[in-house]
C-alpha cells in the first residue's frame, strides 16, 4: 500500500455510458463483454471517485493504492526513494514515493535481495545513493520477471489435480515461464492411438489383509507392491498392479498410491550451474516413497524418432521409451507434462523408475512412477538418471528391457548428438548418452 500516484489525465475506455456518478459504470448495467482486467477496472473506479461493491472498492479504501513492485531507488541525505508501479495503473503512472509511505514489507524485503545479489554479481559497492542506468535497467527486469513467474506458479496450482503445491524461484537471471509448455496431470493420447481400459476389478474389503485373493495386488508377483507407510516394497525392474475404478475397495486403499498424485510441496528453480530449471523437495521424503509420475503426450516410436533429431539440434530431450515389453510407445514431455519435466539427470540419482499399471491392462503402456531411493532432505533436489539401467530379477515374470531410459536410446546411438552431463558427482559418466 502507499499514497496516491500523481494522476494526469482521465483517457477511459467505457463498457457503457455513465448514467449515476454514484455507482460503478462498469458494472452496472453493462451487456458488453469488457476486456480490462479486474485491477484495471478498480483503477478507473479510483480515478473517477467511485464506490463498487462487485470490485471490492469501498469509501473506506477508495483511496488506497496498493504496490506492483519497485522499479528504482535513490538516497537524498537520510531519506531513501523508490520509483513505485502502482498495481492497476500504466507505468507512465509511477512515481518516487519515500520509505516512510510504503508498507509493503515483503517487496521492499526481495527489492534489496535482488539489488544485493546483482551488486554482488557485478562486484560494486553496495552502499549507492542512485542506481545507474544499467543497475536500474536490471532491476526493472528483474521485478517484471518475477510478476510472470508469479503468474505461472498461479496457473500451475490452480491446473494441478495433486495435493503438492508448486513454487517457481529463479535467483540466477531474467529467464521467465518456458514459452512453450502446457501442465497436465495425466498422460496427453497422441493420435492413433487407444487405451484400453480395465474391464474387471477386485473384490476385496481389505486388500492389504488377502493379497492373494483376487487382489490386483497379486499381479505384482503375488506381492503386495506397498508397505502400510504407500513405501514400495518390490525391486526395481519389477512391475507394480495397483487397484482400479473397477474394484471395489475405496480410494484410501493402501493399494492406491501413484494415482493419488504428487503429496509433496515441489519448487521449480533455476540451476546456477548450465542446468537450466531443476526440481526440490520442500518436504522430507522418506526412502522408497512415490514422488511423482513422468506425464506428457504418448507417441509412437516411429513420431519419437523423428521429434528426437529435433530435440537433438535444440539440445535438450524430453522423450521417454516405454519399453516394459516391447518399444512401442514414447512419452514427450517437451511441450505437455507435469513437474517431471524440469526434473534433471543425474549419476547418483535420488529416484528411480518403476512401471506401474493401474486403469490400463496394454502392458505397452505403463505408468512411469519415480520413487525415492534414499530419504532425501526438504532443499535437495529431485535427479534421475536419464540413462537409468535395471537389472531385472526375473526377467521372464518382469519383462523389462534394460534399455529403459530416456530418449537418446531410441534409434542407433551412432545417430544421436553427445550431450555433456553437467551433474557434478565424483561418479559422473561425463556425457548422457
Amino acid at each position: 500500500m502507499g499514497s496516491s500516484p500523481s494522476l494526469h489525465g482521465t483517457d477511459l475506455l467505457r463498457c457503457a455510458p455513465q448514467r449515476n456518478p454514484a455507482v460503478c459504470f462498469v458494472c452496472a448495467g453493462c451487456h458488453v463483454v469488457c476486456k480490462s482486467s479486474r485491477s484495471h477496472l478498480q483503477y478507473l473506479c479510483r480515478l473517477e471517485r467511485v464506490a463498487c461493491t462487485d470490485l471490492g472498492i469501498s469509501k473506506k479504501n477508495l483511496n488506497h493504492f496498493e504496490v506492483e513492485y519497485l522499479c528504482d531507488y535513490k538516497k537524498k541525505g537520510d531519506q531513501e526513494f523508490y520509483l513505485v508501479k502502482w498495481k492497476g495503473y500504466p507505468e507512465s503512472q509511477n512515481t518516487w514515493e519515500p520509505r516512510r509511505n510504503l508498507k509493503c514489507l515483503k517487496i521492499l524485503k526481495q527489492f534489496h535481495l535482488d539489488l544485493e545479489r546483482e551488486l554482488q554479481r557485478r562486484k560494486q559497492r553496495r552502499s549507492l545513493k542512485k542506481l545507474d542506468h544499467s543497475l536500474a535497467h536490471f532491476m526493472l527486469q528483474k521485478a517484471k520477471q518475477r510478476q510472470r513467474l508469479g503468474r505461472w506458479e498461479a496457473s500451475l496450482n490452480t491446473t494441478r489435480e495433486h495435493k503438492g503445491r508448486i513454487c517457481v524461484w529463479n535467483d540466477v537471471d531474467l529467464e521467465g515461464p518456458p514459452k512453450d509448455f502446457t501442465y497436465i496431470n495425466n498422460y496427453k493420447v497422441g493420435e492413433g492411438i487407444v487405451l484400453t481400459e480395465v474391464a474387471v476389478g477386485c473384490e476385496c474389503r481389505d486388500c492389504f489383509e488377502e493379497p492373494l485373493k483376487g487382489c490386483c495386488a497379486g499381479a505384482s508377483l503375488h506381492r503386495f507392491a506397498y508397505n502400510d507407510k504407500g513405501q514400495v516394497r518390490l525391486k526395481a525392474g519389477q512391475p507394480v498392479y495397483e487397484c482400479n475404478a473397477r474394484c471395489r475397495c475405496g480410494p484410501e486403499c493402501l493399494n492406491r498410491v501413484v494415482q493419488k498424485g504428487i503429496q509433496y510441496d515441489m519448487s521449480i528453480f533455476k540451476t546456477d550451474n548450465g542446468r537450466g530449471w531443476g526440481v526440490r523437495t520442500m518436504e522430507k521424503i522418506r526412502k522408497n516413497s512415490f514422488v511423482m509420475e513422468y506425464v506428457g503426450e504418448i507417441i509412437t516410436s516411429e513420431e519419437a524418432e523423428r521429434r528426437g533429431h529435433i530435440y537433438d539440434r535444440q539440445g535438450a530431450t524430453y522423450l521417454f521409451d516405454l519399453d516394459y515389453v516391447e518399444d512401442v510407445y514414447t512419452v514427450d514431455a517437451a511441450h505437455h507434462g507435469n513437474i517431471s519435466h524440469f526434473v534433471n539427470h543425474s549419476c547418483t540419482p535420488n529416484l528411480q523408475v518403476y512401471n506401474v499399471f493401474i486403469n490400463n491392462i496394454d502392458e505397452r503402456l505403463p505408468r512411469i512412477a519415480f520413487f525415492a531411493t534414499r530419504m532425501i532432505k526438504a532443499g535437495e533436489e529431485l535427479t534421475f538418471d536419464y540413462k537409468m539401467q535395471i537389472d531385472p530379477v526375473d526377467a521372464e515374470s518382469t519383462r523389462m528391457d534394460s534399455n529403459f531410459g530416456l530418449a537418446g536410446m531410441t534409434g542407433s546411438p551412432k545417430k544421436r548428438v553427445q550431450m555433456e552431463c553437467k551433474c557434478g558427482v565424483e561418479s559422473c559418466r561425463k556425457y548422457l548418452f
